[in-house]
C-alpha cells in the first residue's frame, strides 16, 4: 500500500464524515439528546433488486432509496446511476439533502436514491427498460410520489431518465392529476421548468457572487476584490462544473485555468475556452487531444496547482488526507456533494482556506426543483398571468416620459435599449433565476450571521449546519416531538 492509499484508508466513510460534521455543530447547540439523535439518524433505506431481460438473458440490478428525515413532506433528493452507488453513500447524500433543504428553506425532507449501474454500457432503449423497472419498484412502494417522495436527476441521470420515471408513474396512477410533480428535472415538454438544467451551476455562480459582496469574508480567504480575474480550477466538467465554469468566465470575468476530467486534466495560464472543451469531451469522451492547453495525465494533480478558487464538481472525497496539505487554493466551493473529507476539512481550516460548503453551494438544483414542483402542482407556467400586464404598466411609464420630453421640448432622449429592456416583462427563465438568486443570497446571509456572531463558529460549514439543524429541530418540535 502506497502513502496515498494509506492516508485514504484512514478516512471515515462518507456517511461517517457527514455525522462527524453534524457532531461539530450540535456540540455548540443545546438540543435534548433524543432530538439530536432523531435528527442525525437515517429514517429508512429501501434496497431493491430486480431483473431485466437484456441481450437474451436476465440481468439483476441493485438500487436504493433512502429517506433521512420526513420532518417535512414530500422528501426530496436525486437518483444517481453509478457503479460506486452503495447504502452508505445514499444515506450520506440523503442526510445532506435534509440539511440542504432546511438551509435554503425549501419545504422538503431529505432523501436520495441510486442504481448500481454504468449507464455508458447500455444503449438508450436498454437504459429505458432498466429505468422504468427501477421506477416501478419504487413507485409501488410510494418511494416516488408527488406528495411523499420526489426524485430529481443526479450523477449519471438527466432529464431523459426523469421523463421516463414520470411517465411510468402516470401509467401506474392514471387518476393522479398531479402526476407530473412526482419527479423534477424533467424536459420542458414533459412538465419541466426553464433553467433547471443549469440550476446547480448557476447556484454556484450566485453563491460566489454573494461571498464576494462581503469584503470581510473575502479577506478571511486571503483574497480581495471581485470575481473579475480570479484564477479558477474546476474538477469535473459535467453538468454542474460546465455551467459554473461557463457562467463565471463569460459573465463574471473569472479565468478558468485548469479542468480535471476522468482521463486527465487541461491547464492553460491564459484561460480555457469552456464551450470548446465541453464540446470536445462530448465528441471524444475526454480531454485528451484537446488542441489548446497542456494535457496532464494525472488530472487530480491540477487541484494542487496555485489558483484562487477551486471548484470540485464531480464526486465525493476528491480532497482528502492524501492531498489536502498540497491544496494551494484560498477558496474552495463545493459544487459536488462531500468532495472534501472530514480529515481534509480540518487540515484546510488550519491552513486558513475558506470552504463554501456543499449543502449551500450546490443547492441551486433543489431550489429550482422546488419551483418546478410548485409549477406542476399549480398547472400553470410562471409568468403567464402577469407578464403582459407588467408590460402594459411599464408602457404607461414610457409613454408619460416621452410625452413630458415632447411637452418640455428639452431635447432629452431615453438611453439606447432602455425602452426595449424596460418594456419586456419577465418570462419563466428570468423568474426562476431571480428566485434562485434571492434564495442563495438569503441562505448565505443566514450562514454568515452565525459565522460572525459566535466566536466558536470558525467556518461556514459549521454555520450552515447550525442554521439547518435549528430549522429541522423547530419543525420536529412543531410536530410535538
Amino acid at each position: 500500500m502506497n502513502i496515498q492509499e494509506s492516508a485514504i484508508s484512514q478516512e471515515p466513510t462518507f456517511r461517517q464524515s457527514v455525522d462527524l460534521m453534524f457532531n461539530r455543530a450540535v456540540a455548540l447547540m443545546d438540543l435534548p439528546p433524543g432530538l439530536e439523535e432523531k435528527i442525525r439518524v437515517c429514517n429508512a433505506t429501501y434496497t431493491v433488486r430486480f431483473g431485466v431481460r437484456l441481450r437474451g438473458q436476465i440481468t439483476t440490478f441493485t438500487g436504493y432509496r433512502s429517506v433521512h428525515s420526513d420532518h417535512m413532506e414530500p422528501v426530496k433528493g436525486g437518483i444517481r446511476f453509478a457503479m460506486a452507488v452503495n447504502q452508505d453513500e445514499v444515506e450520506a447524500l440523503a442526510a445532506l439533502m435534509t440539511y440542504k433543504c432546511a438551509l435554503v428553506e425549501t419545504p422538503f425532507g431529505g432523501s436520495k436514491g441510486g442504481l448500481r449501474i454504468d449507464p455508458r454500457e447500455y444503449d438508450e432503449h436498454e437504459l429505458e427498460l432498466i429505468t422504468r423497472r427501477f421506477a416501478y419498484e419504487l413507485i409501488k412502494r410510494d418511494m416516488i410520489n408527488p406528495a411523499q417522495n420526489v426524485p430529481a436527476p443526479d450523477m449519471g441521470t438527466s432529464e431523459r431518465e426523469m421523463a421516463w420515471m414520470a411517465d411510468q408513474y402516470a401509467r401506474m396512477n392514471t387518476t393522479d392529476i398531479n402526476s407530473r410533480a412526482c419527479v423534477t428535472g424533467k424536459p420542458l415538454n414533459s412538465g419541466g421548468i426553464s433553467g433547471r438544467v443549469e440550476a446547480t451551476g448557476r447556484g454556484v455562480q450566485y453563491a460566489l457572487r454573494e461571498f464576494f459582496r462581503h469584503p470581510e469574508d473575502v479577506a478571511k480567504s486571503g483574497l480581495e476584490g471581485s470575481l473579475e480575474g480570479k484564477r479558477v480550477v474546476v474538477q469535473g466538467l459535467g453538468n454542474v462544473g460546465f455551467h459554473a465554469a461557463k457562467f463565471l468566465s463569460e459573465e463574471d470575468g473569472a479565468i478558468i485555468t485548469g479542468i480535471v476530467e476522468r482521463d486527465g486534466g487541461l491547464w492553460r495560464d491564459e484561460g480555457l475556452d469552456i464551450d470548446g472543451v465541453h464540446d470536445w469531451i462530448s465528441r471524444h469522451g475526454g480531454v485528451a487531444g484537446y488542441p489548446e492547453g497542456t494535457h496532464v495525465a494525472d488530472g487530480n494533480l491540477l487541484m494542487e496547482e496555485p489558483c484562487d478558487i477551486l471548484i470540485p464538481a464531480a464526486v465525493e472525497g476528491v480532497i482528502n488526507l492524501a492531498n489536502a496539505e498540497n491544496i494551494k487554493a484560498r477558496l474552495i466551493i463545493e459544487a459536488a456533494n462531500g468532495p472534501v473529507t472530514y480529515g481534509a476539512d480540518e487540515i484546510l481550516r488550519n491552513k486558513g482556506v475558506v470552504i463554501i460548503p456543499d449543502m449551500y453551494a450546490n443547492a441551486g438544483g433543489v431550489t429550482v426543483s422546488y419551483f418546478e414542483w410548485v409549477k406542476n402542482l399549480s398547472h400553470i407556467r410562471f409568468g403567464r398571468m402577469q407578464r403582459r400586464q407588467e408590460e402594459a404598466r411599464h408602457q404607461l411609464v414610457v409613454d408619460e416620459l416621452e410625452r413630458l420630453v415632447t411637452v418640455t421640448n428639452s431635447g432629452l432622449t431615453l438611453s439606447p435599449g432602455f425602452k426595449d429592456k424596460y418594456l419586456r416583462g419577465a418570462d419563466e427563465l428570468e423568474l426562476v433565476r431571480s428566485g434562485l438568486d434571492d434564495t442563495m443570497r438569503i441562505a448565505y446571509q443566514s450562514m454568515r450571521e452565525k459565522w460572525h456572531s459566535r466566536e466558536e463558529v470558525q467556518d461556514l460549514r459549521v454555520a450552515a449546519y447550525l442554521v439547518a439543524i435549528e430549522r429541522v429541530a423547530a419543525s420536529y418540535r412543531a410536530k410535538g416531538l
